[in-house]
């Protein structure tokens, strides 16, 4: 007889095949079966009915308190730069510095560069406007700047301080920030451009994109304006939220804690006030000082958001799955079968991480339970490089990014990608950032 906890991976592995057949083989509506998917499994999990629905609303409601802000928020930042010319500005500048023929790894240093202290979804909605126009101009499908760009974004997110993610890992292992930073530039920049530009031009040639995209039409429409606002007041606006994510990270450096000073950096550095600040001060660096009044800007930043509903539920849907995995108690059978296997720390914290991000889809929950596991274990054991296993832990957080995901959701509507294309993509790019991002780790780690 199999034990329960086989029993409950095995429940988990189910539900994960039949959410991919429903969705993309029987076209059904996602964020249908995603919650009826999760409160199937919560029930043959054997999860008391009673919590079942309390358990999904708190992830639905949990990951939405979050994202749908930076959603909304991102999206009119990105509206106002793409209907003041800011985004075709942007994009000009890259193809003049780059050439259009290299549009793609123009995309994947900007992605580089502003992803630096911005979770994922943030850089994400940041720069998709400047995707869009920059594709347009080259000429190329949208994927083949898109790809590099979520790439750069990516790799950021798993291995590079001062990015928050990176910094729980960092802080887990007690580890040097400026080693680790050092060598995640050593690591992160080859590992970019594999999963980014390389990877772009071996799969794009083979996804067909819909020749019409809703969001695609919102950032597009500022074509015909003659008057663009000037590259340095445009990138300004953008990187205005850089700016202030990266005060606030930096907080205890600038003040002492418990100060005015100190809670008022990390309140402005909160990324959804950054988003705030930066979305308000662009009503008028891209709004009126461009000439559009305040009823142009209401309209602009009203008719942005309806595309966005479908992405918001869906990321909530996913957040959704995750708590229903945790609270059955599926994450923690995923734990202890990796537990089971004796390996190196550097290999234990890739493993952990990797199995933790496929069990909830959160690269930043997996990123901090690996390091929670394999810390004390790497101290035990005295293992010199404790920069390497931050490095190691990260790329094992982002592999193959799913349905569970709120970042599949995304690339997959703002891209106009059906399910299987998103799979063959994104989660590609991902498993390809995760094992390239070890196999670098590995190779430093053998000269080190």
């Amino acid at each position: 007889m199999p034990s329960n906890g086989t029993v409950l991976l095995i429940y988990a592995a189910v539900a994960i095949v039949l959410l991919i057949v429903l969705i993309a083989r029987y076209r059904l509506n996602p964020f249908i079966v995603i919650t009826l998917v999760s409160v199937g499994l919560a029930a043959v999990a054997g999860m008391p009915t009673n919590t079942i629905i309390a358990s999904y609303e708190a992830g639905v409601g949990k990951t939405l308190g979050h994202i749908a802000l930076v959603v909304a928020l991102g999206t009119m930042l990105g509206k106002m730069m793409a209907e003041s010319g800011g985004a075709e500005q942007v994009a000009r500048t890259l193809l003049r510095v780059f050439g259009e023929r290299n549009a793609h790894w123009a995309m994947v240093c900007i992605a580089f560069l502003v992803g630096l202290p911005l979770f994922f979804e943030v850089g994400f909605v940041l720069l998709v406007p400047i995707a869009f126009t920059v594709a347009k101009r080259a000429g190329v499908p949208l994927l083949m700047v898109g790809l590099p760009m979520v790439a750069g974004l990516s790799v950021v997110h798993a291995l590079v301080p001062p990015h928050p993610a990176a910094m729980l890992a960092v802080q887990a292992y007690h580890a040097s920030v400026g080693k680790t930073l050092a060598y995640a530039v050593l690591v992160g920049i080859p590992t970019a451009l594999i999963a980014g530009p390389l990877f772009a031009k071996v799969i794009v040639p083979r996804v067909f994109l819909p020749d019409q995209n809703p969001l695609e039409a919102q950032f597009l429409r500022h074509s015909e304006r003659q008057r663009l606002p000037g590259f340095g007041i445009t990138l300004a606006t953008i990187l205005l939220p850089v700016a202030l994510m990266l005060i606030g990270g930096w907080a205890d450096t600038f003040a002492t804690k418990g100060t005015g000073l100190h809670s008022f950096l990390q309140f402005i550095g909160n990324s959804v006030m950054a988003l705030l600040i930066a979305t308000v001060v662009s009503f008028w660096t891209l709004g009126l000082a461009q000439g559009f009044n305040r009823a142009a800007i209401l309209k602009f930043t009203t008719e942005c958001l309806a595309p966005t509903a479908s992405i918001t539920l869906l990321v909530g849907a996913g957040g959704g799955l995750n708590k229903i995995l945790v609270d059955a108690g599926i994450t923690d059978q995923v734990v202890a079968l990796a537990q089971a296997f004796q390996l190196s720390p550097l290999w234990m914290g890739w493993l952990f991480a990797a199995a933790m991000r496929i069990a909830t889809g959160s690269a930043t929950v997996a990123m901090t339970t690996a390091a929670g596991i394999v810390a004390p274990v790497a101290m035990s054991v005295g293992y010199p490089h404790l920069e390497l296993l931050v490095l190691a832990t990260g790329a094992g957080s982002v592999i193959f990014s799913h349905v569970n995901d709120g970042g599949f959701w995304l690339i997959k509507e703002y891209f106009n990608l059906t399910v299987g294309q998103t799979f063959k993509t994104w989660s590609v790019l991902e498993t390809l950032i995760s094992v390239g991002g070890l196999g670098f780790t590995l190779l430093l780690a053998s000269v080190v």
